[in-house]
């Protein structure tokens, strides 16, 4: 079998646009999701457009028990991962921290930190015998700053940063990359999610921009992916170029 890419979090935003880049370059795929109809649409329209192979796996990365038991499942042949991007992860709510919902704080911890761990170390396991891989790990500028009514989210990003760099670090004698990739301002299904639904709330997030889409990380992220076996890019922010960071926008 060819190079094997699992993709967390791939049933909309930076994760589908992500098995889309990789299946249009022949890399066969693992895709995981909440969403099965939306998983298994993806998997057969990958797989009848591109000379590749789709397996897709339907869990919750907050679900402890659901993700050992689902990679450590994976057929043989589909267990010599070259690439994960680990990108399951959401804002939920915009609110001063006074005021801020306790069930949105687990939410973001339960998904972008204690999901994200899981599906990092059970893939990482399957890596460390053959001594190779890279692990991409999706991030934020909310990583590198914080910002007002930002808590919780901002806290699950740095997180993100800070296991990024410890993954780095104690994979380091089994040849195993670690990139972090922190998008800026990126118009995706995120906003939507993050304001429960509130299209016009999310959209006005964008105004007077040309954001990021997620075609443009995933661009990003398989031209990491793409480097010599010796070359690591281990941190990485991207913006559109209306934002400086995560308080200098040019509105126009």
């Amino acid at each position: 079998m060819d190079k094997i890419v699992f993709i967390t979090g791939a049933t909309a935003g930076f994760g589908e646009a992500c098995a889309r880049k990789f299946a249009a370059n022949n890399h066969n795929l693992i895709i995981t999701g909440r969403r099965q109809e939306r998983l298994q649409q993806l998997a057969e329209e990958l797989t009848g457009t591109y000379p590749v192979a789709v397996l897709p796996l339907v869990f919750d990365v907050r679900n402890r028990e659901q993700v050992l038991e689902m990679i450590g499942s994976i057929p043989e042949q589909w267990k010599r991962i070259d690439v994960l991007i680990n990108n399951a992860g959401l804002a939920a709510g915009k609110d001063d921290f006074a005021q801020a919902s306790l069930d949105d704080w687990d939410t973001m911890v339960d998904t972008n930190i204690k999901g994200f761990a899981y599906v990092a170390q059970a893939v990482s396991n399957l890596m460390i015998p053959h001594k190779r891989g890279h692990i991409i790990n999706l991030g934020s500028v909310a990583a590198k700053q914080v910002y007002a009514q930002g808590n919780m989210y901002c806290a699950t990003k740095h997180a993100v940063e800070a296991l990024s760099q410890a993954m780095r670090i104690d994979l380091l004698p089994y040849h195993i990359k670690v990139t972090a990739i922190h998008p800026g301002a990126a118009n995706t299904e995120f906003s939507t999610v993050r304001f429960k639904g509130d299209r016009i709330a999310a959209d006005k997030v964008y105004e007077g921009l040309i954001p990021l889409v997620a075609a443009d990380v995933a661009e990003t992220i398989f031209y990491c992916a793409g480097l010599p076996d010796h070359v690591c890019i281990n941190d990485l922010v991207i913006t559109c170029t209306q934002q400086a960071d995560c308080f200098y926008y040019d509105r126009g």
